[in-house]
């Protein structure tokens, strides 16, 4: 009877250490096979965000290429701005520069119309008549001529005048171009 007993525990042993191997590989292969889905599912969520990334960056790339044209279209249009501006003041300051020559060398003349009757109050004819054959002058009108040095001077304001309102277009075209 003892050796059966004792053969009874041996098999109710061995077949403990059998059962708890076999739980032992099953449970192994379940704990690699759920870590292979987890490695799975983690590749997975991997693989979306790079493409989210990859998809947010090219966004940002083609709103980086539309800035950029639009800044390189508005410098072009500034810069024809720029062009057009020199071509204006440029041509002012020939026109003054040849309308100063003129003055200097007594091509061209600077008058104004005076009252008729304040001329006549200051003592008569002291300026020369406008010929009749001018346009848009009426016949007899009274004209005095203005001193060579009044009228450099005049023509140095009017030459300032016209410098400053081809640079306040200018500016203006500016803000126009850069707020559109």
């Amino acid at each position: 009877m003892f050796l059966g007993w004792r053969w009874g525990v041996l098999a109710l042993v061995l077949g403990a250490a059998v059962g708890a191997r076999v739980a032992w590989v099953w449970q192994t292969d379940e704990l690699a096979r759920q870590a292979t889905e987890y490695e799975r599912q983690l590749a997975a969520k991997d693989l979306a965000h790079g493409r989210e990334r990859e998809q947010a960056a090219v966004a940002a790339l083609g709103q980086t290429a539309i800035h950029q044209a639009q800044r390189l279209d508005l410098e072009d249009r500034l810069q024809a701005q720029d062009k057009t501006h020199w071509k204006e003041m440029n041509d002012a300051q020939q026109a003054q520069a040849r309308l100063r020559d003129r003055l200097a060398t007594a091509d061209l003349r600077l008058s104004v119309l005076l009252d008729a009757g304040t001329a006549a109050a200051q003592g008569g004819d002291g300026g020369m008549r406008a010929p009749a054959d001018t346009g848009g002058l009426v016949d007899g009108t009274l004209r005095a001529r203005l001193d060579p040095a009044h009228a450099r001077r005049i023509i140095a304001i009017t030459d300032e005048g016209d410098r400053g309102l081809i640079a306040l277009k200018a500016c203006q075209a500016y803000v126009r171009e850069v707020t559109k």
